[in-house]
Formats: structure tokens, C-alpha cells, sequence
């Protein structure tokens, strides 16, 4: 037996236990007589006490170093008064070592194990076994692992199966482009890894399972962000005899169930607020918006219609838009203060930031209380009305763009330009004026999304979630006429400004999904070919069904407050998707390519 005890597990009442520990040296002190060693092992830092009467142990605790491996045998005792850690929940007591082997040394490592500092990311994926050693890193896995069993214990007393399904399956149309697996036995042929296991699970409800789930991996070969990785993890669900409310129902009682068992630390508030798309780009320019924070966008068009200021007479005329935020203190911004968020705005795609500063109250506004450099071009009065509309205050600013934009205002091929420009204002603001509580979850539901977005690379329609989600009831009737205007019974979970995960009633009637298909121009071969099995599926008595798919590793990041996904996922690929540390992806010799039947294109 290498160890009795973790060094984390034990406490005060353990005082006079006789114990055996193994671990990694976290920090040293020689005192010239006593040497302090902090063993730290996955639950914990224990304080081990080395005295020169031990004498082979403390031969062995004068050679030890930071990260070696050590065994240390002796008895736990309490600390001297005065001297206890109350960082560390072990901080009361000690373990007096009577013997001690190291078990293996190490280099020194090429950053700082026991310090929380930054380190270069590409240093951290290169050495990624150490830097799961350090804390921060460590807490986020154990993270994760509650989230997960959580889900699975949550899941399971519910009456949900969990059931694998296939990781070699045929391309699917996801939006994304798809890793190719070739086939040794079927030359010429390919497996594609699953971007989702959307077809396979619908597939289940037909088979009559009614609940089921996977924590499934998933594979996508699109550029990564922040929130974006090559291959990911999500919590892959589907119900039968269900409607959009007990989807939701059941997420929300997951997730704050994993909230109160992972992070009660933190702020959830009760109950989710479930917001339209339409509502949410109008209130917050974005589907995934964040709502801990008001600067709700202001509509402006009406207002401005009839001006004469180009700007604004532009956009309107050409049936877009003029929106904005009111940002509370903001008239004391510095020029370059104001030159940095224009900047973010044409970042977007906006051509522009239009600001208006109040010294005074709007209502009593006058040339030499308003700071905008268009006050020439718009007159007192819409300035005045301006400011009235956004409910501004004395010491306020508007930041205003201009353009292109609107839910219905866009013709097909034609961008936003105001929304996501307004968006990324928004939040630049709520950082810069401390507006948000960092201790808070606010997720959100946004339902009835569109049914279908215009592409304009292909020039035709494509599905704003995925070709098997329903359409709502009330908009079968215009699925042809006016697919820009159908919803969908498509529904996101949103939290502090990111996507969680997605879900939606799905279609489960043959003739309804051949409309679809048709609608978004595959051909009744390609149909055939491609989704053929679906649809001889449904008509074999196809329930209702609906689910939900949240990433995991955005969920676990939420509850482990990081910004990013690689940081709570062990082994990530980096922004150009290649793994440091193992060096992948590798060039292959042509004899392995020879079996599968490839050859490659020569470099041009």
C-alpha cells in the first residue's frame, strides 16, 4: 500500500492517527534545523514536518525538491497555536514524518507549479500534464466531473436511458464542415465523425425509448474561438409525447440543480426568463444576450425619419435603421475614449459611431449643454427628442449607429450591420462602467427562432438551427411563401452572453420534412440518398419528439468562471486546432495511405 490517506481528507479529529501519505512536493522550507515540506496530492496540501531526530527522514526531505514524488510515513498532530494556515482546509494540523522515500525526482518544471501566474498558453499546451497539476487547472477537471455525474444522477432518476451511438456514421449537413474517416474494406468510401448524434437519437424515439441521453463526443472542422474546439463534449438528450415547455422545464431544473450542488457560491436568478428571438435582437442586438447587466438598445428610426443628416437619412431610406444605447455617465467620455468604442463598432461592420453627450437634461438641452459633433446636421430639437426617447439623464451619452439592419428590414444577401455593432457597444460598456456582477449566472431561454436564414455564399436558404427542427403550427401556411417569416419550434439556453446549447420540437411527419428539404433546395435524389433512412422512419409511427443538446464544456467553463473552453477541457487543441504536446496532426508515410486507397495531392 504506497498511502493510508489523501492529504487532503484529513483533519482535526485525525490528530494522533498514524498515516501514510504520497504526493508531489508543493513547497520547501529549510529553517536550518526543521523543514517544512507542503505535500499536495489531487485532494489537497498536507503540512509535513521533518525534524533532525528523524534523521534518514530528514536526509530524505534535504535532498527533495519542488514536484518530486515523495512517501512520507508519521503521525498527524495539531499545530502550535499561532501557527496555523486558515487558507487550506487542512491548515489545524501537520504530520510529524518518522520516514520518507523519494519515489521519483523531477526537473524544474518550465513555470510555477504552485503559484497562480500567468503562463503563455502555447508553454501550458506544450507541458498540458503539468499545467493540470497547478490548482486552478486541477479544480476546474474535478469541476467537470461533478457536472457530468451530476447530469447522469439527474438524468437516470428520471426515467432517461443512456444510450451510445455511432462515432463512424455518414456526413451530415450540420453547418460544419465534417472529419472524413476513409474505409480500408470499402475503398473510395468515408465515415464521417458526428458533428451531433441528431439523427441517431431520433432515431431512438421511433425505436420507442421515449427518454433518452449520452454525454457524447462530437467532432466539427470549423475555425475555433473562444467558446470553439475541434472536438467537444455535449449532453445529448430527446424526449417522445413532449411540447416546448417540458423541454424547458427539465433544463432549468438541471442546471440549477447543477448550480447548487457545484457552485452554490453563485448567483442564479429564479425563475429563467424565456425571451423570443425578436425580442431579444430588439432589446439586446444578439440571440445569446446578456442580461445581467440594462443598456437596452433604443430603436431611433422613427425619430430620425425626415432628417436631412446623411447618415441617418441613408439608412432610413434604404429601409434600415438607426439604434443605439443610452450609457449612464458616459458624457464625461474622453475623445479617445469614444474614438476606442467607434472602433469596436466598425469592428462589426458598422461604418460608424454617431454620439451624443447631455450636460443637462435632455429637456432643457441647448447648443452649448449637448456634445455632438452631428448637432450641426440634426438641430436641437431631435437632439432633444433623441435623448427623451432613451429616457437620458444629465451626464449621459447615446451612441448611435447607423445602417442596415432590423429583424424583417433586410433583403436577402444583405447583412446586419446594427445589431452586432450595438452587441459588442453593449457589452464593451457594461465592462468598462463595471456593470456586471461577475457572481452571477443570468441564463435565459430564447425561443421562437426563425426557421430559416438567407446564405448568402450559396444564395438560398439554409436552417437557422438544423433541417429536422419543426416549424411552428400557425407558420406551416407560409413555409414557401415567406420562409423568412416562418419560426421555428427552435429554443437556446443563453447565459452571460454566450450560447449554452440548442434544442427544438423536431418534425416527425414525412411529408412536412420533404417540404423542408425541398424548400432548402436538396433534390428528391440527394433527399434519397442522403436522409432516406429518416424518412422512411417516420412512417412507421414516429412519435412527437423534441431535445436539447448544451455543450458540456461551456457549461463546465460557466460554473468554472473561465472564458475560455480550453481551460476546462484536459487535453485542448490550440486556435489553429493542433495538439502541442503530442504534436498532432502528423504527416503519414504512403504505405498507410495506400491501405485506405488515398493519395496526396501535391503541394502547388
Amino acid at each position: 500500500m504506497y498511502k493510508t490517506d489523501y492529504c487532503g481528507d484529513l483533519r482535526a479529529s485525525d490528530e494522533g492517527k498514524d498515516v501514510v501519505l504520497a504526493g508531489w512536493v508543493h513547497r520547501r522550507r529549510d529553517l536550518g534545523g526543521l523543514i517544512f515540506v507542503d505535500l499536495r496530492d489531487s485532494r489537497g496540501l498536507m503540512q509535513v514536518v521533518f525534524a533532525p531526530e528523524q534523521a534518514a527522514a530528514h536526509a530524505v526531505a534535504s535532498e527533495a525538491r519542488g514536484e518530486y514524488v515523495l512517501r512520507v510515513t508519521g503521525k498527524i498532530e495539531r499545530r502550535r497555536a499561532g501557527t496555523e494556515n486558515p487558507k487550506i482546509v487542512t491548515g489545524d494540523i501537520e504530520l510529524r514524518a518518522t520516514a520518507a522515500e523519494i519515489l521519483n525526482t523531477a526537473k524544474t518544471p518550465p513555470f510555477y507549479i504552485n503559484e497562480d501566474v500567468d503562463v503563455d498558453e502555447q508553454l501550458r499546451l506544450k507541458h498540458r500534464y503539468l499545467d493540470l497539476r497547478r490548482e486552478r487547472m486541477h479544480n476546474n477537471m474535478v469541476i467537470r466531473a461533478k457536472v457530468v455525474k451530476y447530469i447522469r444522477d439527474f438524468l437516470t432518476d428520471r426515467d432517461f436511458i443512456e444510450i451510445e451511438t455511432p462515432v463512424l456514421a455518414n456526413p451530415t449537413p450540420e453547418g460544419a464542415r465534417d472529419y472524413l474517416v476513409p474505409s480500408r474494406v470499402h475503398p473510395g468510401t468515408f465515415y464521417a465523425l458526428p458533428q451531433s448524434p441528431q439523427q441517431f437519437k431520433q432515431l431512438l424515439m421511433v425505436a420507442g425509448f421515449e427518454r433518452y441521453f449520452q454525454i457524447a463526443r462530437c467532432y466539427r472542422d470549423e475555425d475555433l474561438r473562444a467558446d470553439r474546439q475541434p472536438e467537444f463534449t455535449q449532453l445529448d438528450l430527446e424526449m417522445s409525447f413532449v411540447e416546448q415547455n417540458d423541454i424547458l422545464d427539465l433544463m432549468e431544473a438541471l442546471y440549477n440543480g447543477i448550480a447548487a450542488a457545484v457552485r452554490p457560491d453563485l448567483n442564479v436568478p429564479q425563475p429563467w426568463p424565456r425571451i423570443t428571438y425578436a425580442e431579444s435582437m430588439r432589446r439586446f442586438g444578439t440571440d445569446k444576450p446578456d442580461i445581467r447587466f440594462g443598456l437596452e438598445l433604443v430603436d431611433f428610426t422613427n425619430a430620425v425619419r425626415g432628417t436631412e443628416f446623411v447618415v441617418f437619412k441613408s439608412a432610413v431610406d434604404s429601409g434600415g435603421s438607426v439604434e443605439g444605447i443610452c450609457v449612464p455617465g458616459g458624457a464625461e467620455f474622453s475623445r479617445k475614449e469614444i474614438d476606442a468604442l467607434t472602433e469596436t463598432a466598425k469592428q462589426l461592420g458598422a461604418k460608424g459611431l454617431v454620439t451624443i453627450g447631455f450636460t443637462a437634461a435632455p429637456d432643457a438641452a441647448t447648443d452649448d449643454t449637448v456634445r455632438a459633433p452631428a448637432l450641426k446636421f440634426l438641430g436641437i430639437d431631435m437632439v432633444r427628442s433623441l435623448g427623451r426617447l432613451a429616457s437620458a439623464n444629465a451626464g449621459d451619452l447615446l451612441l448611435m449607429v447607423a445602417g442596415q439592419g432590423g429583424l424583417r428590414s433586410l433583403e436577402p444577401g444583405s447583412a446586419d450591420r446594427v445589431k452586432p455593432a450595438l452587441d459588442a457597444l453593449r457589452r464593451s460598456v457594461a465592462a468598462k462602467l463595471d456593470l456586471i456582477d461577475k457572481n452571477t449566472l443570468g441564463f435565459a431561454f430564447v425561443v421562437d427562432f426563425p426557421m430559416f436564414e438567407w446564405d448568402e455564399g450559396s444564395e438560398r436558404w439554409s436552417a437557422k438551427h438544423h433541417l429536422f427542427t419543426s416549424c411552428m403550427e400557425e407558420d406551416l401556411g407560409i413555409l414557401e411563401s415567406d420562409p423568412g417569416a416562418a419560426r421555428s419550434n427552435a429554443y437556446d439556453i443563453t447565459c452571460n452572453g454566450w450560447e449554452i446549447g440548442s434544442g427544438s420540437i423536431r418534425i416527425h411527419q414525412r411529408d412536412v420534412q420533404e417540404r423542408v428539404l425541398k424548400l432548402l433546395g436538396i433534390s428528391e435524389a440527394e433527399a434519397r440518398e442522403k436522409f432516406g433512412h429518416m424518412l422512411d422512419a417516420f412512417e412507421y409511427g414516429a412519435p412527437p419528439h423534441g431535445g436539447f443538446a448544451p455543450g458540456i464544456d461551456r457549461t463546465v467553463a460557466l460554473f468554472a468562471q473561465e472564458s475560455d473552453i480550453r481551460e476546462v477541457i484536459a487535453f485542448p487543441k490550440t486556435k489553429s486546432a493542433t495538439d502541442l504536446m503530442t504534436g498532432a496532426p502528423l504527416a503519414v508515410d504512403q504505405a498507410a495511405l495506400d491501405v485506405v486507397g488515398l493519395m496526396l495531392k501535391p503541394k502547388t
